[in-house]
This record gives structure tokens, sequence and C-alpha cells, in this order.
């Protein structure tokens, strides 16, 4: 009878341990130090990136306009500040309303024509009398903001707070309310 080959792999036996090499150690180790300190440094950047989606949107704040004495029945134009803020940039653009005074209260539109974005006026068209008029095609809206030709969409309108000692405080767009 021939004995077992002693070489022959036990598979029920105790199985020898493979050592690591030096350059398995020396690669392992400069690749986790590696992903660590690239990890360190792209974990900020990326937080710059995201942080400003993170942040709670809150409601605009109120800017104050005009004396509710000054107001009349025909639209005026005011201009005001507001802070705008783009991440960490922050700047204090001059917005235009039309503001009115009627037996429904006040209303303040926004001077920004729905078909293009041009600028409107109020009243400054002969053949368009007592409406807002759009330069640029033509667009006419009523004096509550409703659009008569071309635009697609009423002409929208700021939130409108009055205070005690009597003020009109101006918040954030929206659509118009008085007309649909």
């Amino acid at each position: 009878m021939s004995k077992p080959h002693e070489n022959e792999h036990n598979p029920h036996g105790p199985t020898a341990r493979k050592e690591m090499s030096r350059r398995q150690f020396l690669s392992y180790t400069l690749g986790g130090a590696s992903a660590f300190m690239i990890g360190g440094a792209a974990l900020p950047m990326v937080r710059f990136a995201v942080d400003p989606l993170l942040q709670k949107k809150t409601d605009s704040d109120y800017v104050k306009v005009v004396e509710v004495s000054k107001l009349t029945a025909e639209p005026q134009e005011f201009n005001f500040e507001v802070l705008q803020v783009d991440g960490w940039y922050e700047s204090k653009p001059t917005m235009t309303a039309w503001i009115c005074k009627d037996e429904k209260g006040i209303l303040a539109l926004s001077p920004t024509c729905k078909h293009l974005g041009c600028t409107v006026s109020w009243n400054n068209n002969e053949k368009f009398k007592d409406q807002y008029f759009c330069p640029c095609h033509g667009a006419h809206y009523t004096k509550e903001g409703k659009q008569l030709a071309v635009a697609r969409a009423p002409l929208d309108e700021y939130k409108v707070k009055v205070s005690e000692d009597g003020f009109v405080y101006l918040g954030s767009k929206q659509s118009n309310t008085r007309v649909q």
C-alpha cells in the first residue's frame, strides 16, 4: 500500500496563516491615510456647498415703505430696499411697488410684466388711460393688476401690513389675490 502524500492539503486540519508582505502593509497604510486626509479636506467643502440648502426658509421680513396718509386712489410708485441673502452674499437691491388705497384696502403691485419681465408704468400711454402699460410688447393691466392683453397672468402683489403708527410695510411677492 502506498502512503498518502504528506504535501496534500488536509481539509479538516489547521489552515496556515498567510502573512502580509511589507509592500501590502505600506499600500494599505498609505491608502487609508490618503483617504482620511482627502475626506478631511473634502468634508468642509461639501458642507460649504450644501449648508445654504439646509437652512430653514423663513417668511421674508416686512419693509417700511410709506405712510398710509400719503396714499391715494391713484397708484403711486414707491422705491424701497430689501435685504437679500444669496448663500453667504448679502445685498440690498432697490425694489419698486405701485401702491394705492381703495375700498378693499391697500394694494401694492409689482411693476414686473408677466409677459417678458419688462417694467410697467401707470397711466403712461394715451391709448390705455388708467391702466398699467408695458412698453416692450404692449401688455396692459387694470388698476387691480388684471391682464387685458398679451400677458399670461395678472401682476404679482406684495404682502401688505399696516402698523399701528400708520405706516405701510411690504413683504414678499405673491400671486395676485384680487384677480384670478
